[in-house]
């Protein structure tokens, strides 16, 4: 048995006098390493562990538009949930699979359908350093020195299965298994009854905005529209309060003054019907109706493109707090 003990004695005294003399050695090598070189070794460690917790946990985003105010304000900084819905193994590759899938109502970051890459390898380095920088330096900039949008926020309205429809600026849908249209304010009770939509443009503002659709139409076709009918005192520029409005009246109008023309009747009835979600694709709206570039335009978005979830806002500091 003594024998035993001094064994595990002998074994104990000449680990630790191996692990000392280890310790001396990284100090005394430690001593003799440049200032520069160990600040450089510092510097290069950090950024490893930021870039891996953004690519893979969680990622700095600075919102570039007021497409959803009053939920998110221009220039606010937040984290956005990577994690839940699959990170990409590498930053615009390979995307793994989540845990979770978007649901309706969530706020979610996703890439830009009509982003033109300029390459692989600029869109890996512009993210890597978007990440380090914790969203300061964005080197993907248009002509002009804006941030081209690369990726977009908005929230997930329509989930698969939906249809959608726009009628006067407002959501109509019909979820999987209803016959009738549910409005969307209606519909957002059943998920969440403080969510405020956004609406800049009144009611009584459509009439005028069918009315230059209208006037746009007859011009179009070179005929003269009826005296009675046409409104000189209505701001052409109206049609911007809500393009869509607008361009599925003038296609309407198109139509039903040229109707053996199919492009005009599959516009209209395209703008007429809406869209329908298909498995695997959700369709993301900003808050800030009339005021956002979102699936109206570009369609649904593949749930592959999909980056995260909007978590919580860390800037200004007046802001601080969950997203919901």
């Amino acid at each position: 048995m003594d024998k035993w003990y001094k064994t595990i004695q002998t074994l104990t005294e000449d680990f630790l006098t191996w692990r000392k003399r280890r310790k001396l050695k990284k100090i005394e090598k430690q001593k003799k390493k440049h200032p520069l070189i160990d600040w450089l070794e510092a510097f290069l460690w950090a950024a490893v562990v930021v870039l891996f917790i953004n690519q893979y946990f969680f990622q700095a985003y600075q919102i570039p538009s007021g497409s959803m105010k009053n939920t998110l304000m221009i220039k606010d900084r937040i984290f956005v949930n990577k994690f839940i819905y699959g990170p990409e193994v590498l930053p615009g590759l390979w995307k793994l699979p989540g845990f979770k899938v978007p649901k309706r109502l969530d706020v979610i970051i996703f890439e830009s359908p009509t982003y033109i890459s300029r390459g692989t390898l600029f869109d890996v380095v512009q993210r890597i350093l978007y990440m380090i920088t914790l969203s300061l330096v964005d080197i993907d900039r248009d002509q002009y020195g804006n941030p081209r949008p690369h990726f977009l926020i908005k929230r997930a309205v329509g989930v698969e299965g939906d249809r959608i429809r726009m009628v006067e600026g407002d959501v109509e849908i019909r979820p999987p298994g209803e016959k009738e249209w549910i409005p969307e304010r209606e519909l957002n009770v059943l998920y969440r009854p403080d969510y405020e939509i956004r609406r800049t443009v009144k009611k009584e503002e459509y009439e005028k905005i069918k009315r230059v659709a209208t006037e746009d139409a007859y011009e179009h076709l070179l005929l003269r529209i009826n005296p009675e009918e046409q409104d000189h005192f209505v701001d052409s520029n109206v049609r911007y309060d809500d393009i869509y409005e607008w361009s599925k009246c003038r296609y309407r109008t198109l139509y039903s003054l040229y109707p053996h023309e199919r492009d005009y009747g599959s516009e209209w009835r395209k703008a007429e019907i809406g869209w329908y979600i298909p498995e695997g694709f959700i369709f993301p709206m900003g808050d800030n109706r009339d005021n956002s570039k979102d699936a109206r335009y570009f369609g649904p978005v593949n749930l592959k493109n999909v980056l995260g979830r909007a978590m919580f806002i860390y800037w200004p500091l007046n802001r601080i707090g969950p997203i919901e």
